[in-house]
């Protein structure tokens, strides 16, 4: 019998993300989703695929140019092996993807009266206008680049469309001569697409470097063009600071955000009309290798149809509008910090609102009893609400100190130009400890009531951005118990200070603690069902990655502990492998709000435990992020926890199954069977808590007719 330790028990984590992108994908073919959501899908689609390229492809490649070509400690899959692999699969989903975009979405367009049209199936009169257009809005913008030898190729920035450009001179050169060579950029300060009139009130749109093409002699007086093609450059992007010799990290990492544009090359997409000899002088430009070329039947850089999909007059090829609840047990209440005090308060989001964690902020920089207010912040929207109240509580005298993380990746920027503005109120601000990215989600509230000192706490398995609260699947926690109160305080003392990290009264933490914590819980199992009692694990997450967890797992297989885990994205963990992980199940859901919530459920021989934490199984959660697994103590909460576990292992509509060879396959609904999409059931649910509620706190308001006597 092979050791669990066995490279054919994991899953390479790059090849996992790709199958989840796949299924993301796959949302864009399924036409129970209205047409413009399923072109957002492909849009999501896409820019995973730029952040993977810029980040895990640009890293593996950094392996090899160093000669260090490490091996993946669980499948012992080398840098090379997987960038092989990943290109590969790449080139075979890009060409679904785009096969999706031409046979299937752009014929269902069509039949909804919106076309994109080529140059080739413009009208005189379009045509006509496009030549107005292009020299009123476009010809002003553009600058031709010439390469020769004292012009080398430039530094095209990360992510930007060009249009390369092969060129003879009308005059004075021989028929022989190599063609001049030259690179002209599609200007992203212009709409990516512009629509122009169509025939019987139909509405006709043309993409920006489609007209770029089609006029783009005017920038060449004298020259003939001989050959044109659109392609696109995807960077390294990632950020590298060395926090240990910082004097300033924020000076640091804004002066690394500057060479991200810059970084060395890691894909080459190009229209597939480019010959093969330009494809080659890129290539060779640009120091990539054959696999590295995507060539591509459709537009470069499908992004741009997340907004498109937002364009007005489309209602009916969209999701229904959900109007996020009022949480039930805020129904009625007048007095935020009385009814937290009350009792433990539960939100889940996006089903019901945001609003309250926005009003808790703003409640506590006015009140006048409240002492202090402190909060980590790794991603917050581009308006942030939180912040600006934050900010205020600073100008009204409290103490604020604000941890913002400038390390959350492609959110650096937003997060240095917060992080200046609350410093400028007078808040106090850190940027983290050294080594470590702070994931944690935490708000603490110091009021003074009376003779005593009350803390309020909020913990959460998502960001303090009120836009993504819309979007992601997150569940937060309102309390005022004392022992969650002075963990809080420990936690932020912690992070400010030189303090040792604090034994715990409810936490657990990591980088130290929280692995273990995890190990144990799982042990715990594996004991119950070695003394003959059943043993149950139920875990929800983002990512499975860390091969210590997943070895516990399968040993928890093995003593007979039942295992579902619900895993969105990456899973590096086989299922269904005899001796190994025959007891294990794992489901991924992937619908129209995106899964983020971290729930841990453990039968503990009936006294069933949950929790709710930041972190995913992750090593990076483990050991190099700051992370806050809490318990939820209160009855009525860790049963709607348990309901919410249940349901979506009971989906039959959006869950997909992880199969023993890595794939994954769509749970179908049986003949008969009702339709469960979990995350709908939620809505519903928080909608019909929200009416009860509303109604009994109605009837409760009716004077009564007193009695006669």
């Amino acid at each position: 019998m092979q050791p669990l330790d066995h490279k054919s028990h994991f899953i390479n984590r790059e090849l996992s993300w790709l199958a989840f992108n796949e299924r993301v994908a796959s949302e864009a073919i399924n036409t129970a989703n209205p047409l413009f959501e399923r072109l957002k899908f492909m849009a999501i689609c896409a820019s995973n695929l730029d952040e993977f390229f810029m980040v895990r492809v640009a890293g593996l490649k950094d392996q090899l140019k160093l000669g260090m070509d490490r091996r993946d400690d669980k499948t012992q899959m080398s840098a090379g092996q997987q960038l092989l692999e990943i290109s590969k699969r790449v080139h075979t989903d890009v060409e679904r993807l785009y096969g999706t975009w031409s046979r299937t979405l752009l014929p269902a367009l069509r039949r909804e009266g919106i076309h994109f049209l080529t140059s080739k199936q413009l009208n005189s009169q379009q045509q006509a206008y496009l030549e107005s257009y292009y020299h009123e809005h476009i010809f002003p913008v553009l600058t031709p680049l010439a390469i020769d030898a004292s012009h080398p190729f430039p530094m095209l920035a990360n992510r930007t469309l060009n249009v390369a450009v092969l060129l003879q001179p009308l005059e004075s050169h021989s028929e022989v001569d190599p063609p001049l060579f030259a690179v002209v950029q599609v200007p992203s300060v212009l709409p990516r697409y512009i629509e122009i009139s169509g025939a019987h009130h139909k509405r006709a749109f043309v993409l920006l470097e489609t007209v770029i093409q089609l006029f783009i002699h005017a920038l060449f007086p004298g020259h003939a063009v001989v050959e044109q093609a659109c392609f696109r450059i995807t960077r390294n992007a990632d950020i590298n600071v060395d926090e240990e010799g910082a004097e300033d990290l924020l000076e640091e990492i804004e002066k690394e955000l500057k060479k991200r544009n810059r970084g060395a090359a890691v894909r080459l997409e190009v229209e597939q009309s480019m010959s093969p000899e330009l494809v080659e002088t890129l290539r060779d430009w640009l120091e990539l290798e054959h696999e590295d070329v995507y060539s591509i039947l459709g537009p470069l850089d499908l992004t741009f149809l997340m907004r498109f999909a937002a364009e007005p007059e489309y209602a009916h090829l969209r999701f229904p509008p959900i109007s996020p609840q009022i949480p039930r047990d805020f129904i009625g209440e007048s007095n935020l910090f009385d009814t937290i005090a009350k009792k433990d308060i539960l939100l889940f989001h996006p089903y019901e609102s945001f609003d309250p964690v926005v009003h808790f902020v703003n409640l506590a920089a006015n009140d006048p009893q409240v002492l202090a207010i402190k909060q980590t912040l790794y991603r917050v929207s581009g308006n942030s609400p939180i912040v600006l109240a934050l900010a205020r509580a600073a100008e009204n005298g409290k103490q604020v100190t604000v941890l913002v993380e400038l390390k959350a990746r492609f959110d650096e920027e937003n997060n240095i130009v917060w992080a200046k503005k609350l410093e400028e109120a007078g808040c106090h601000v850190i940027y983290g400890l050294v080594g470590l990215k702070t994931h944690s989600k935490i708000t603490l509230v110091v009021r003074r009531e009376g003779d005593n000192i009350v803390r309020y706490v909020h913990l959460s398995t998502g960001n303090y951005n009120d836009n993504t609260a819309k979007l992601y699947t997150d569940i937060g926690m309102f309390t005022a118990r004392a022992d969650f109160g002075e963990d809080a305080s420990l936690f932020f003392n912690h992070l400010t200070g030189f303090a040792d990290p604090p034994a715990w009264n409810q936490f657990a933490t990591a980088p130290l603690g929280l692995k273990q914590k995890f190990l144990d819980l799982i042990d715990r199992e594996i004991e119950h069902c070695n003394a003959g009692r059943p043993g149950r694990i139920i875990a929800k997450m983002n990512a499975l990655t860390d091969k210590d967890l997943i070895l516990a797992l399968y040993r928890a297989s093995n003593a007979g502990v039942e295992i579902d885990l619900l895993v969105r994205g990456i899973c590096c963990l086989r299922p269904g492998l005899a001796n190994v992980s025959e007891n294990i199940r794992v489901s991924s859901i992937v619908g129209r709000f995106l899964e983020h919530s971290r729930i841990y459920y453990f039968y503990n021989g009936g006294n069933e435990e949950l929790f709710l934490a930041s972190a995913d199984w992750m090593t990076r959660n483990m050991v190099s992020r700051v992370e806050i697994l809490f318990p939820v103590l209160q009855e009525n909460l860790k049963e709607r926890l348990q309901h919410v576990l249940n349901l979506q292992l009971a989906d039959n509509v959006n869950r997909w199954l992880l199969l023993p060879s890595g794939r994954y396959q769509k749970v179908a609904q049986g003949t008969g069977d009702t339709p469960c999409a979990s995350q709908m059931r939620f809505y519903a649910e928080a909608r019909g808590a929200a009416d009860k509620t509303a109604r009994a706190v109605a009837e409760s308001m009716i004077p009564r007719t007193p009695p006669r006597l």
